[in-house]
């Protein structure tokens, strides 16, 4: 009988604890990301999504806790990283172009005051490529609409060779026709690279991810797709909390109801039964 080769473990943390000025955002977390896995990553506002990529960044320090990317310390394991912010502030008027915005991402990639080799350059054009923005390279980037914009942040990302991509929210600033073109987007790319996302877009998590956890100071994540009860109830523990950030009302008991519901897993466009 052929046997299933297990995917490479690209992210590993154990017993994670993080946070700021000595209190902590995280405790005790947990889990391993597999290769071209496609995570979504849920949960209330202050519940620690973004602390956990500074800390996958390298940007903040673990209070106690081991991380390994790519069977590596963060400090050498970040640079197989692409990192895509939730807002990049930027002047409209600052003459910026496309391709010089897309290839500040080779910056950390060569020795400072060195010019940008034809690598870089080659590099810098399949991202953009990939994202279809390179018969935009010359125009400036104030003159780019909000999703335009956003795949150019993704190019620039891309353009550092990563094989894990992580995205704080990133359709936070487009419109939901906009957001599907970035979600597609993203769905192509995860054929060849690892993809973490925070997101509050609920319709995404359910048609695009592979696998969802819920962060909330601690974080509840099994490597599938399904949000049972459990889950939602300890992530977000308010349900205006829940309803705030899409989670539609009939993912609850029936009012009256103590007992847990008896289906909770999102589908591409299946509706969970109470």
């Amino acid at each position: 009988m052929e046997q299933v080769q297990e995917l490479q473990e690209v992210i590993s943390i154990r017993h994670l604890w993080a946070g700021y000025d000595h209190e902590s955002v995280l405790e005790d977390v947990n889990m391993s990301v597999r290769e071209l896995d496609f995570i979504g990553l849920i949960g209330p506002n202050g519940g620690g999504k973004t602390t956990l990529l500074k800390v996958l960044l390298g940007l903040l320090p673990p209070m106690r806790g081991a991380i390994e990317v790519m069977g590596l310390p963060i400090k050498e394991g970040r640079r197989h990283i692409g990192y895509v912010p939730q807002t990049v502030a930027f002047d409209r008027e600052f003459p910026i172009s496309v391709w010089d915005v897309a290839r500040m991402g080779r910056l950390g990639r060569r020795r400072l005051l060195r010019r940008y080799s034809t690598e870089d350059n080659e590099f810098v054009a399949e991202a953009l490529r990939q994202v279809d923005m390179l018969d935009l390279r010359d125009r400036p980037i104030g003159d780019l609409s909000g999703g335009q914009r956003q795949r150019v942040y993704i190019a620039r990302a891309l353009s550092t060779r990563p094989k894990i991509l992580l995205l704080d929210e990133p359709t936070a600033s487009v419109d939901p026709k906009v957001s599907t073109g970035i979600y597609e987007l993203l769905r192509q790319l995860n054929d060849h690279v690892t993809i973490v996302m925070i997101s509050h877009d609920m319709s995404a998590i359910a048609s695009y991810v592979k696998t969802v956890g819920c962060l909330n100071r601690h974080l509840f994540y099994h490597e599938d797709k399904e949000l049972d009860a459990e889950m939602l109830e300890l992530a977000y523990q308010c349900p205006i909390d829940l309803l705030a950030h899409g989670v539609p009302h009939r993912v609850f008991p029936q009012h009256g109801e103590a007992g847990p519901i008896a289906v909770h897993q999102l589908h591409h466009h299946e509706e969970v039964e109470v």
